[in-house]
């Protein structure tokens, strides 16, 4: 989630509320020093290379990373003859980017007649997620779009009563989940294998892809489709569930503790699309440069 995305404080769809005497503006962006080191990689060289890069948060959008002008390599940027209008930071002027044999069109933008309240974002360029060949922290790449500062996953262990049915079928039972708390979503509970009927699993194709989490893999339940997952090779910040299996409970019947689970508001992921089509040995690759 984060600040701004899904059901963030900033987003239109917020699941909190601010406890202020007066209604705040339906939009709110958001911009603050990124305080990392951040570098873009394109036609095998380095475009862009900041210690000084500043994040926006715009309502409803994944956080957009913006470079000081002087920290972009001179002479990529070909400034392109369209323009379009944000509708909270005026003009955007638009470029191409040129590195020797490779260009990319509409692949960085610069707002250009900023109001006086959003000066921060001055003679600054970002750049089009999926038409970089890769961000990087540091030497660690970034893979989906620029890391939201506010976006946290914290797992628990519990022995709390777990069930999962598939009519009168027990799918898995297990009283050591693992609790996952994403900012703000609902908890997810992941199962250890040793616990799960895994005839009852049926592997199917198509892998979705977390910025957070790395690639899940999705498992059909009889003609229930898409009823499970895992994160086979979890990332390391995550490491804690990989192999382990969740199951959605507006698929299946999943009880804690004796309480039937439903699709809470926040469950519902909106599908990351910013990025360009990734296989999954590259995305596995992260901190390969």
């Amino acid at each position: 989630m984060g600040l701004a995305w899904q059901q963030g404080p900033l987003a239109t769809r917020s699941v909190g509320q601010f406890l202020v005497a007066e209604p705040l503006p339906e939009r709110l962006l958001f911009a603050e020093p990124l305080r990392r080191r951040m570098r873009v990689k394109f036609g095998g060289q380095w475009m862009a290379d900041s210690e000084d890069v500043v994040l926006l948060h715009e309502p409803d959008r994944y956080p957009v990373a913006f470079f000081p002008r002087p920290d972009v390599l001179e002479g990529v940027l070909v400034p392109e003859t369209r323009t379009t209008k944000h509708r909270d930071l005026g003009t955007t002027t638009w470029f191409s980017v040129d590195i020797e044999d490779r260009q990319a069109q509409r692949a960085a933008w610069q707002f250009t007649d900023l109001p006086a309240y959003a000066t921060v974002l001055r003679d600054r360029v970002a750049f089009a997620w999926r038409s970089m060949d890769a961000f990087y922290e540091e030497d660690d790449r970034i893979v989906g779009h620029a890391a939201d500062l506010y976006h946290r996953i914290d797992i628990r262990r519990t022995s709390r009563h777990l069930v999962v049915r598939d009519g009168d079928r027990v799918v898995a039972e297990t009283r050591r989940p693992l609790a996952l708390y994403e900012s703000g979503f609902a908890p997810r509970w992941y199962v250890p294998r040793d616990y799960i009927d895994e005839s009852a699993l049926t592997p199917v194709e198509g892998q979705t892809f977390c910025p957070y989490k790395g690639l899940a893999s999705y498992y059909d339940i009889r003609q229930r489709e898409r009823a499970a997952w895992s994160y086979l090779e979890a990332w390391p910040e995550v490491a804690a569930v990989s192999g382990w299996v969740s199951f959605e409970p507006d698929i299946v019947d999943v009880s804690l503790d004796g309480r039937k689970l439903v699709l809470e508001p926040g469950q519902v992921v909106i599908p990351h699309g910013i990025d360009r089509g990734l296989d999954p040995d590259e995305l596995q690759q992260r901190s390969q440069i």
